[in-house]
C-alpha cells in the first residue's frame, strides 16, 4: 500500500466490486455503482474531482512514517548492541506490516490529542509490540517477550519520535506531489509553445493593454509553478533533518550516542530520501521551523494555482457574452435549472484548494510559534495541516491538468477580433508622434466608436502608410530595434 492511495482508485473499486448500472444526464450516459442511490451527475463529480480522498489524510502518511521510524530504530539498536537480535528482527517484521498498511485499522487516534504526539507514538509502540509477540508465537497483550516501551521505544521519546515521523511523512508526501505539479507545469509549457504565434490583447488593471502572445501568457503560468516548486525543494532540505536521538529534551538521555545518526541512516535507506540527524536537537524538539518553511512554500504554490486558475476561467468566460478567448473542456452540467450551462469547475476546485492551503498555513505558522522552553506541543496539528496541504495540492493539480489544462484551446476568431478593436495598439505611435498626440487619438477612437486606424488618419498626424508600418500588433510583442 502506497503512502497515498490514488483517489481515482476509489471510484474504480466501487464499480469493479459491486457492478454498475447506466445513468444519463444532459451530457450522456455514465456508469454508476449498482448498489448506490446516486446518479449521473454525482458520478461525474466523483470522477472529475479526485481531490483529498480519503478525506482524512492524517492517517496513512503518519502511520507509515511511524512504521519506518520504528523499524529503523530496531535496526539501529540491534547494530549498537542495545537490542537482542531476535527481538530486533521481530520488531522490524512487525514494523514492516505497519509500513505496508496491513495494520492501519489499529491506528484509531485523531489529530487533537497531546501536543507532543505521545499517544500516537505509544499507539505505534503497542501495535508493533503485540504484532511482534504474535509473530513470535506468543499471546497478544502479554508484553512478553517484547515490551512497547522497553524494546520498541528503546532509545526514544515521543518528543523526538513524533517530529521525526512528521518529517518522514511530509517528505514522502512531497515526493508524491512533485510529479503531479510537474505534469501540470509541463502541460502549460507545451500549450505555451503551441500558442506561441497567437497575438492577443494584454490586460492590466482589468483594462485593455498592449498586445502579447497567448504563448507568452501561458509561459508565465509555467514559470510560476517552476518558482514554487524550486522554493518547496529548497525548503525540503530542512525537513531532511530529523529529531531522532534527542529523546526527551534534546540531550539524548537513555539513547546510545550513535543511535540517532544510525536510525536516520536506516530511515534514509528505507525511503530513498537523504534524511540525517538534525544539527541541533534542542531546536528540533522545541521548534518546527522547517515545517513552517515548508507550509509557507506550499502557500506560494497555492498562490500560483490561484492565479493560473483565475486567469483561465476569466479567459474562458462567456462563452458568448464575455472574454471567451479560451475554450476549456466541458466535463459536467453546470446548472440544475439552466439547460446546457457548463461552468469552469476545475478552476473553482483548484481555487478552493488554494484558500484551504492559505488557512492551513496560518495554522502551521501560529502553531510553530508556540514552542515553550524545550518542547513545541502543537506537533500533530502542524503535521495534519501540512500533509493536508500537500495532498490537496497534488490531487488538485493532477485533476486540473487532466480535466482542464490538457484540453485548453484558443478561440482564434475572438482573440483576433479583440486585437482589432484594442485601443492600446496606439501605444506603438508614441515614439513617432509622442504620448499626448497618441492619447488624443485613442480617446477620439473610444468616444466616437472608431477604430484606432481611422481615428489616427482623421487626426492628420499619421498617414495610412505610416500607420500600417508602425502599428503591427505582432511586432509589439517583443522589443523592436531602432
Amino acid at each position: 500500500m502506497d503512502a497515498h492511495t490514488e483517489p481515482s482508485d476509489i471510484a474504480f473499486a466501487l464499480r469493479h466490486n459491486t457492478g454498475t448500472r447506466p445513468e444519463s444526464d444532459s451530457m450522456g450516459s455514465v456508469e454508476v455503482p449498482a448498489n448506490r442511490y446516486w446518479g449521473a451527475q454525482t458520478q461525474r463529480s466523483i470522477e472529475h474531482f479526485p481531490i483529498g480522498r480519503p478525506t482524512f489524510v492524517w492517517g496513512r502518511p503518519v502511520i507509515r512514517a511511524m512504521g519506518i521510524l520504528k523499524r529503523a530504530a530496531a535496526r539501529a539498536n540491534e547494530e549498537l548492541g542495545e537490542l537482542d537480535p531476535r527481538i530486533a528482527t521481530l520488531i522490524s517484521r512487525a514494523a514492516r506490516d505497519v509500513i505496508d498498511g496491513e495494520l492501519d485499522d489499529d491506528f484509531p487516534l485523531v489529530v487533537f490529542q497531546t501536543g507532543s504526539g505521545t499517544q500516537t507514538n505509544m499507539n505505534a509502540n503497542e501495535v508493533i509490540a503485540n504484532r511482534a509477540i504474535e509473530l513470535a508465537g506468543g499471546t497478544v497483550g502479554s508484553q512478553y517477550p517484547i515490551h512497547p516501551n522497553d524494546h520498541v521505544n528503546r532509545g526514544q521519546s515521543s518528543n523526538d519520535t513524533f517530529p521525526t515521523a512528521m518529517h518522514i511523512a511530509i517528505a514522502e508526501q512531497l515526493h508524491w506531489m512533485y510529479p503531479r505539479v510537474d505534469a501540470l507545469r509541463n502541460t502549460l509549457s507545451r500549450k505555451a509553445q503551441q500558442f506561441a504565434d497567437i497575438v492577443m490583447v494584454g490586460r492590466t488593471h482589468l483594462q485593455d493593454a498592449v498586445p502579447l502572445t497567448l504563448g507568452q501568457v501561458i509561459s508565465g503560468w509555467a514559470a510560476q509553478l517552476d518558482f514554487a516548486l524550486d522554493g518547496i525543494a529548497r525548503a525540503e532540505d530542512g525537513i531532511h533533518q530529523l529529531a531522532i536521538g534527542g529523546t526527551a529534551v534534546g540531550t539524548g538521555l537513555n539513547a546510545h550516542p550513535n543511535f540517532g545518526s544510525r536510525a536516520a541512516f536506516f530511515i534514509s535507506e528505507e525511503t530513498g530520501i537523504p534524511f540525517h540527524q538534525a544539527d541541533n536537537l534542542f531546536a528540533a524538539l522545541s521548534a518546527h521551523d522547517a515545517v513552517v518553511a515548508i507550509s509557507g512554500s506550499l502557500r506560494v504554490l497555492a498562490d500560483a494555482c490561484m492565479k493560473i486558475a483565475n486567469d483561465i476561467r476569466w479567459y474562458a468566460s462567456g462563452p458568448r457574452t464575455s472574454i471567451g478567448e479560451l475554450r476549456i473542456p466541458e466535463n459536467e452540467p453546470g446548472s440544475s435549472i439552466m439547460p446546457g450551462k457548463v461552468n469552469p469547475t476545475q478552476a473553482e476546485a483548484l481555487t478552493m484548494v488554494a484558500t484551504k492551503v492559505f488557512g492551513n498555513d496560518a495554522t502551521v505558522g501560529f502553531a510553530g510559534s508556540q514552542g515553550n522552553f524545550q518542547l513545541n506541543v502543537f506537533k500533530p496539528v502542524m503535521a495534519w495541516c501540512t500533509l493536508e496541504s500537500i495532498t490537496l495540492l497534488g490531487d488538485a493539480c493532477a485533476a486540473f491538468d487532466r480535466f482542464c489544462a490538457q484540453g485548453i484551446e484558443a478561440n482564434r476568431t475572438t482573440i483576433a477580433h479583440h486585437v482589432d478593436i484594442n485601443l492600446m495598439t496606439v501605444t506603438a505611435l508614441n515614439r513617432h508622434i509622442g504620448y499626448d498626440a497618441a492619447a488624443s487619438i485613442a480617446k477620439a477612437a473610444h468616444h466616437n466608436g472608431m477604430s484606432v486606424r481611422d481615428a489616427a488618419l482623421a487626426s492628420g498626424l499619421v498617414t495610412a502608410q505610416q500607420f500600417d508600418r508602425w502599428v503591427v500588433p505582432a511586432q509589439m510583442t517583443h522589443p523592436q530595434p531602432e
